[in-house]
């Protein structure tokens, strides 16, 4: 029986949230990631009157918001599920595998929508959320 080498292996592509490229392309995080703050969070930093920082945010949305019922569901687009997990994740990378078995886990296992490669397509055209790929 052969071996493969696990030397010779591909690493898997995994995406992110780019602050960086939102900046660039005049899309604001912040705007983007207060759409998903649950009530509570909202009420308290609208109260603060102060920017919003992205850290401030994620920290936000991963320890309180992202625990909320609802917070991600089937009804959502898949694009925004996908912004939405991440946000869950504090904005660390995951390959396309990580992703699919993470939206079958929060859509209870309704994955009729989503494959790997449907990932890969809607990831690779993502021009709203700055979903981006991590550069090795």
């Amino acid at each position: 029986m052969d071996k493969v080498s696990t030397d010779t292996e591909q690493p898997r592509p995994r995406w992110f949230i780019d602050l960086d490229w939102l900046q660039q392309n005049n899309r604001s995080f912040s705007v983007l990631a207060q759409t998903c703050l649950c009530p509570k969070c909202h009420e308290r930093l609208k109260a603060e009157k102060e920017e919003i920082l992205a850290d401030d945010l994620l920290s936000t949305i991963r320890e309180c918001c992202s625990k909320t019922p609802g917070f991600i569901t089937p009804k959502l687009p898949i694009l925004e599920s996908m912004f939405r997990l991440l946000l869950a994740n504090g904005n660390q990378p995951l390959d396309l595998e990580e992703l699919e078995r993470q939206l079958s886990k929060w859509w209870g296992g309704d994955v009729y929508r989503i494959s790997t490669e449907t990932l890969s397509c809607l990831l690779s055209h993502d021009q709203y959320y700055g979903l981006s790929q991590v550069q090795s």
